[in-house]
């Protein structure tokens, strides 16, 4: 138990002592890209390239990878026109856009609590100044490894 941690948890708000389906979800949604393409799918069908050009940042070959995942699991929809050439339009599928509330509520979060956040760093930052942050994370300098203490 930290130092700051006095009180005693006697429930978990959540439990997944069985296989609860979180991390799976949490994988698809974790990863660094997931959220912004349903994000930009969420206001409608978008084309591969209108998805490269909203997404800041992402590569071909990163929006294409995340593209398939989310449509492995069951989240996008890719539709095929026949025309020369190949139209290709990716949609949130219905279970797709069931989680974009989830997602907004996510978002809504992040912005009302970045400036404590920021503030939280920095105090941390400042109390932990001269590089024992590293050891702090990884256990070293106690000597102890994390989940061994």
């Amino acid at each position: 138990m930290s130092e700051g941690h006095t009180e005693v948890t006697t429930e978990p708000l959540v439990s997944c002592a069985e296989d609860c389906g979180v991390r799976d979800v949490q994988d698809r949604l974790g990863d660094k890209w997931s959220v912004f393409v349903v994000v930009e799918l969420a206001a409608g069908a978008r084309r591969f390239r209108e998805l490269q050009r909203l997404v800041t940042g992402i590569s071909q070959r990163m929006l294409t990878l995340t593209l398939r995942r989310l449509e492995r699991d069951g989240l996008v929809s890719r539709t095929v026109y026949p025309t020369t050439p190949p139209q290709v339009e990716y949609a949130l599928t219905e279970t797709g856009r069931s989680m974009t509330h989830l997602i907004k509520q996510l978002v809504d979060w992040s912005l009302d609590h970045r400036a404590v956040i920021a503030r939280s760093r920095e105090q941390w930052d400042a109390r932990d100044a001269g590089g024992a942050t590293t050891g702090a994370m990884t256990g070293t300098a106690t000597g102890t490894a994390r989940g061994t203490e």
